[in-house]
């Protein structure tokens, strides 16, 4: 059974609850660098809630004027959200990527983008030109003492947690080589068989060539990698976004083609030479962790689909259990199309699903847990890797359709209810953030203290009927009362990508 609640302002919000112009006014760059308390705040902080949230994202759009072709080039902006004692500090910084500093002395677009940025000159100043900057825009993670900026293609850049000045990449004491991939979606183990029990991180990389290469990276407590194994797999990868259990980490192998020639002869980007595949099945690869004892990828087929993020597994009963985001294809990124002007309506919605695969007899079964328009999912970061009850998503106002995500939606995986909160019709939303209620002292979530659910969830709101973003705090156990703060920004901050939220307090 399903039960549906929204926010009291629901009912007055239009049957198209969105506006495209004003979603639009959300694409814009936010050059200036800003440091502040913020003193206007609707509601308030609760006074235990102590930490910071981090947040990433692309925070240029445009190089001097010169627009880029597609958010997912643009350089990375970090946000910091520093709260204690009631009061929340902001402050907010590019990371200074050797890319990003060329091209703002330069003052125009130096380097092309995966998804469609080129050098102006046409495909002449493009032809086999195949350095792609480094923009550290998808991910930022506190793991080892190490404020990481992470984009899934090179090797991480360092901030400082309190000031977030760009420190410089990061090698892991040399066992990352110099731009080398590691992905923007790491899982942290909350107890980790391999290491006593205590957390570590699992993360990995895509190596391409005339087959591809999953490269396994786990780390310890000090940020030092310990373990490392590849794992050869045919066919061509496009990966953002990997699962982890105990013993396993699943990867979802999309049925996509890649056909390079356009890219080198500097007609295409990387992107728009990819080719979505709808007669092909989607592979999934899990590969153990214990690699020294069964290292050979398992390799099993599914219906065609795409999936960019997971929502978490677990081993059950001789299955994994992978709740994802899946899309019953990927659209093309076309040439010269403006992203600003998409057709909601012309797309198929990412939608919840729920896998279960099967090791020994190689079926896979799948379920659709929610219909409605949904993405970045999250859930307590304890339950990595095991067994969960609510997922929290970026969701659309209406149940059927595709639109512009509005709301946060709570979906209990047990019992079937639902809980909504919409933002609709000015508010636009990021990822949710669930922080538990349970103080940390580690600065890790290892174990569920109470109600999976006792916590609260961040996001961050694009606000178009003032111009500017909220910081939004929701109960998670009810989300049905609202906002129980909005912390009102003093500017805009573009749509982003994904945070996290660290029990330090860092604010200098």
């Amino acid at each position: 059974m399903q039960s549906f609640q929204l926010g009291e302002h629901a009912s007055t919000v239009p049957i198209t609850p969105y506006n495209t112009q004003e979603w639009q006014k959300g694409y814009r760059s936010l050059n200036q660098e800003y440091d502040y308390w913020i003193d206007e705040v609707e509601g308030q902080i609760p006074p235990e809630l102590s930490g910071t949230l981090f947040r990433n994202g692309p925070g240029l759009l445009d190089i001097n004027g010169q627009r880029i072709q597609h958010p997912f080039d643009g350089d990375g902006m970090v946000c910091a959200i520093a709260i204690k004692d009631g009061r929340a500090h902001f402050r907010n910084r590019f990371v200074r990527t050797e890319g990003y500093v060329a091209e703002q002395k330069a003052g125009r677009i130096l380097y092309r983008g995966v998804f469609g940025t080129q050098k102006s000159g046409g495909w002449l100043a493009n032809a086999f030109d195949t350095k792609i900057k480094n923009i550290a825009n998808t991910q930022i993670l506190y793991w080892g003492g190490k404020l990481l900026a992470l984009w899934e293609a090179a090797e991480p850049h360092r901030l400082d947690p309190r000031t977030l000045e760009t420190l410089g990449q990061e090698y892991f004491d040399g066992a990352l080589q110099p731009g080398a991939p590691f992905a923007a979606h790491p899982w942290i183990d909350p107890a980790s068989q391999f290491d006593g029990g205590a957390p570590c991180l699992v993360n990995f990389s895509i190596k391409a060539g005339l087959s591809f290469t999953i490269n396994i990276y786990e780390l310890d407590l000090a940020g030092k990698i310990v373990r490392q194994h590849n794992h050869p797999v045919p066919g061509f990868a496009f990966i953002h976004d990997f699962a982890i259990t105990p013993n396993y980490c699943i990867f979802f192998q999309n049925p996509v083609a890649f056909n390079p020639v356009p890219f080198l002869m500097g007609t295409r980007s990387p992107g728009e030479c990819i080719k979505f595949q709808p007669d092909k099945p989607t592979r999934v690869i899990v590969i153990p962790r214990d690699a020294a004892s069964r290292p050979k990828p398992i390799i099993l087929e599914t219906q065609s689909g795409f999936v960019f993020h997971h929502a978490n597994a677990y081993e059950q009963d001789g299955e994994i259990v992978m709740d994802s985001i899946c899309y019953e294809n990927l659209p093309s990124v076309e040439s010269g199309a403006d992203y600003r002007e998409t057709d909601f309506n012309a797309l198929t919605p990412g939608q919840l699903w729920r896998f279960r695969i099967n090791l020994e007899t190689k079926a896979i079964e799948r379920q659709l847990i929610e219909p409605r328009c949904c993405e970045f999912p999250f859930i307590h970061p304890a339950l990595a890797g095991r067994k969960h009850r609510y997922i929290y998503v970026g969701a659309a106002h209406t149940l059927e359709g595709n639109a512009p995500l509005q709301a946060i939606l709570k979906v209990d995986v047990e019992s079937g209810d639902r809980q909504i909160w919409s933002d609709a019709p000015n508010g636009y939303v990021g990822e949710p953030v669930f922080v538990p209620r349970a103080a940390s002292e580690s600065g890790l979530y290892t174990k569920v203290e109470g109600d999976e659910d006792d916590g609260w969830l961040f996001t961050m709101v694009y606000d178009s009927e003032h111009d500017r973003t909220d910081v939004v705090i929701l109960d998670a156990k009810d989300l049905e009362k609202g906002a129980i703060a909005r912390l009102h920004l003093k500017h805009h901050v573009p749509y982003g990508l994904h945070g996290s939220f660290t029990p330090h307090y860092f604010e200098s």
